[in-house]
């Protein structure tokens, strides 16, 4: 039995945002080919890090590593112990002045509510300037207040699986 793609790429941003690094076990035939179900999955992998990338590679853990209802087991082989992650299950990474917030489903509501971005907590009290959706062209409907910072979804999800917002932070 093999991981879903959505399986996978939630436990790569899970361990991204944790200051970890993913290892796949990929089991090539004999004759060094790999099967065709790692193949797509390894693809489906390769298209979501195409819109999504940037909020992966070279990226530090931010203040906290996420937020959100599913509970996670320390340890290693723990993933399939947890309930799967849900659109109010978010994690942060960061780059420079950038903090990506990484939703792990789609909010059917069209709006993501980031709770620790709210102005009541003392993780990020400076000004936002910008919010967008990678992979996405639409313009972001966003607010920010004690309870959090509030975005609306684009029309079109930009990608599957998971959906970053890229924040740029007033340093």
């Amino acid at each position: 039995d093999y991981k879903t793609p959505t399986s996978l790429i939630h436990d790569l941003i899970d361990i991204v945002s944790k200051n970890g690094s993913l290892l796949l076990n990929i089991g090539p035939r004999p004759d060094g080919t790999i099967p065709e179900p790692e193949q797509e999955i390894l693809l489906e992998i390769g298209r979501w890090l195409a819109v999504n990338g940037e909020a992966i590679y070279g990226t530090r853990p931010w203040k906290v590593y996420g937020e959100g209802p599913t509970e996670v087991f320390e340890g290693a082989f723990q993933d399939t112990k947890r309930e799967g992650f849900t659109a109010q299950d978010i994690r942060f990474t960061t780059k420079g002045d950038l903090l990506y917030a990484i939703v792990l489903g789609w909010p059917e509501s069209g709006e993501v509510v980031i709770e620790s971005l709210g102005t009541r907590l003392a993780l990020y009290p400076d000004a936002i300037k910008q919010v967008e959706w990678l992979g996405s062209g639409e313009p972001v409907q966003w607010s920010r207040d004690v309870d959090g910072l509030k975005a609306k979804t684009p029309s079109d999800r930009p990608c599957q699986h998971a959906y970053t917002l890229k924040i740029a932070l007033n340093r």
